[in-house]
């Protein structure tokens, strides 16, 4: 338990960031979601379509600390070598 008024309003902020953090993971984890069944369908253009949506997600919860950047990073390599394997 926070004993001093600092580390009570450390609690209060660590809350409020934990909301927009996990907003944000949810948000990419859609959007991910969102690819991979445009890939399962076989639908090439909307794998695509929806990677070029999906992928400034995932960058920007690597600047925001949400994901590691390296994990971002494949997360992205990996789709766009399915959606454009899928392309071919």
């Amino acid at each position: 338990m926070a004993n001093t008024a600092s580390a009570k309003k450390a609690v209060r902020k660590i809350e409020r960031r934990t909301e927009v953090n996990r907003s944000r993971r949810s948000q990419m984890r859609t959007y991910v979601k969102k690819v991979e069944e445009a890939l399962a369908s076989g639908d090439a253009t909307a794998a695509a379509a929806a990677l070029h949506v999906a992928e400034p997600l995932i960058m920007r919860a690597a600047q925001k600390g949400i994901v590691h950047k390296n994990t971002a990073s494949r997360k992205v390599s990996r789709l766009a070598h399915r959606v454009n394997t899928l392309a071919k």
